[in-house]
């Protein structure tokens, strides 16, 4: 059947779910350009949503519904089509399922519509799945999964919609209690279904091509097909979903690849992806996915004039035998800048004065701020004031580490923390420069130790002991994101970061005081301090900013070499124990030896 474009009658269904009833901004975008192309709009949310959301959605949409969130999309899709009667729907000439788990359009959904309508078929959609040779599901009646019309955006036609088949199909569907019947008894077979009844199908994007690279094109080549294909969606899952999917099939570049196309050159504004991920997801799985690590020059610059961004650098130092070597780093700020030194004592403030005398060409103070809460204390305390001053802060402290021999070890922590920090100017100026090209971009971090008694901490995904009292810390600061025990903070667990000021608006609302801190001596862990240095990301994620890593190139060849170094000897040493497999397939035989 084929469509008359001019004249077409089209009506959409569009499911939406927000575990916290929230509706973003890429809805709106998504559903304003598409209602263009409809007759009628039904909005069904699967569960609540909130009175802002459901204002602009009745705006939007000529029906809205709001229902219990049971039964998945597909059941949602069911009433959609079932709610007007079928003689009713015969007004139309096309009816279309989707939900809200697609970014986009990249290209207007006219260009879609336009192209289909030319095509003689009875349903169609925008992307295909391909034929997999096995159920991974356990419900699929064909004991594979056939090759068949992605369900988050399916058109049906007259042709089919008003025939017995297709109203007998939806009349018998199935209770769905999972995602796994979803998936088993509507996605995965409705398209072969009704294809082996005779109705023709097909998509808009055609990936028949890749059918022997992929089961999946718009989750694996998600650029190539937005580029080449001109696909006007991508998944939001894209950009958090479980890494170990990606690299399981390649080297994880796909959804880097196709964010950075989709914000330089096509005109969606990415802004509405990051808010939605920020808002909902995990920053471990957002910066996997994402690859936020930001290797930067300390030779070319990045930017030859400056930027419009302020920025200071707040120091602390107790160790006064370390204020020379500070010094050296303090110099690698641009020249202009402001400089905040903390220090415990009148009598070390009057030695880091000294060693301070030469420095020329910026504004620097000494504050005394006794000896409380390390490092922490001096900056949410002692500096607070400073916090609305200035776009970036750098905040770094002497390290000297007495507890680990030889000491040789804790000195290569703080090397590892200035030099991925502080390298020289030409770096600083690198990471400002940063910071004015990514607007989402709200901390950098050094890598976590990873040498000598310090390699345990990645057996432990950076948490260590301390989940329990960043998550009380959270709440005390109100910090509502995903946080999980499972899933490694993106933090600075040398206490050492640069940061944009307004991504740490939630944790200086709290307006610390010293008595709030511990005594020395300090417990190795779980402390309040241990707790602030990793609640820091996701202060900055609850303020709508990502945390991400930093590297200067010189020491990026230090880390490539130590992680090539532990992975080469971790794999060499199981696959003598367990044999050679892939490196799921070798998780799981580690995982089964305990």
């Amino acid at each position: 059947m084929l469509v008359r474009t001019k004249d077409a009658r089209r009506y959409g269904i569009y499911v939406f779910y927000d575990k916290d009833g929230i509706v973003d901004e890429y809805n709106y975008y998504f559903l304003e350009d598409l209602r263009k192309n409809l007759s009628r709009l039904l909005i069904i949310c699967n569960g609540d949503v909130g009175p802002e959301g459901l204002e602009r959605f009745q705006k939007i949409a000529d029906e809205v519904v709001v229902r219990e969130n049971k039964g998945f999309d597909i059941t949602s899709y069911k009433l959609g089509i079932e709610r007007y009667g079928y003689e009713e729907l015969s007004q139309f000439d096309e009816v279309m399922v989707l939900n809200s788990t697609t970014y986009g359009p990249f290209y207007p959904f006219s260009e879609m519509f336009a192209a289909m309508d030319q095509r003689d078929v009875d349903f169609w959609g925008i992307t295909k799945f391909h034929q997999v040779p096995f159920d991974p599901f356990g419900t699929i009646k064909y004991g594979y999964i056939p090759e068949h019309i992605q369900s988050y955006f399916m058109v049906f036609r007259r042709s089919l919609f008003e025939t017995e088949d297709f109203q007998n199909y939806w009349r018998n569907l199935p209770q769905i209690n999972s995602y796994e019947e979803a998936v088993g008894f509507y996605e995965t077979v409705f398209t072969k279904d009704f294809s082996d009844k005779g109705y023709k199908w097909d998509v808009y994007v055609n990936s028949s091509d890749l059918e022997h690279y992929t089961y999946d094109p718009l989750r694996d080549f998600p650029r190539r097909m937005i580029e080449e294909r001109k696909c006007p969606v991508i998944k939001r899952r894209s950009f958090f979903h479980d890494y170990q999917e990606a690299f399981s099939r390649s080297g994880g570049e796909g959804s880097r690849e196709a964010f950075d196309f989709i914000e330089k050159e096509l005109g969606y504004d990415v802004g509405l992806i990051w808010k939605n991920i920020l808002r909902l997801e995990n920053q471990a799985d957002v910066k996997k996915r994402m690859h936020l690590n930001y290797v930067l020059s300390s030779k070319l610059p990045l930017k030859q004039n400056p930027g419009k961004l302020t920025a200071c650098l707040v120091l602390h130092i107790y160790y006064q035998e370390l204020a020379q070597y500070c010094y050296k780093y303090v110099t690698s700020m641009p020249e202009g800048t402001d400089i905040y030194i903390t220090v415990p004592s009148e009598e070390k403030k009057k030695y880091v004065e000294k060693v301070f005398e030469p420095l020329k060409g910026y504004k620097w103070e000494i504050r005394i701020v006794g000896n409380i809460g390390r490092d922490v204390a001096p900056f949410l305390v002692g500096c607070k004031d400073i916090i609305d001053k200035y776009d970036l802060i750098c905040k770094v402290h002497d390290k000297k580490v007495y507890q680990v021999m030889p000491m040789s070890i804790g000195e290569s922590w703080a090397y590892k923390c200035f030099e991925n920090l502080l390298k020289n100017k030409t770096f600083v100026e690198n990471v400002i420069a940063t910071f004015e090209q990514n607007p989402f971009l709200g901390m950098l971090t050094p890598p976590v130790p990873n040498h000598g008694p310090y390699y345990p901490t990645c057996g432990k995904g950076e948490w260590g002991d301390n989940f329990a009292v960043t998550k009380e810390v959270a709440e005390k600061l109100g910090v509502r994101v995903n946080m999980n025990r499972d899933k490694e903070p993106v933090a600075p667990l040398g206490s050492m970061f640069w940061v944009r000021t307004k991504a740490l608006k939630s944790l200086f609302a709290h307006d610390w005081q010293y008595q709030e801190f511990p005594e020395e001596p300090i417990e190795t862990d779980a402390t309040v301090l241990h707790a602030i240095e990793r609640v820091y990301p996701f202060c900055v994620q609850h303020e709508g900013y990502y945390p991400a890593l930093l590297m200067v190139d010189t020491y990026a060849r230090i880390e490539f070499t130590n992680w090539k170094f532990i992975s080469g000897e971790l794999h060499k040493a199981a696959m003598n124990q367990v044999g050679v497999h892939r490196h799921r397939e070798l998780l799981e035989k580690i995982r089964e030896l305990k």
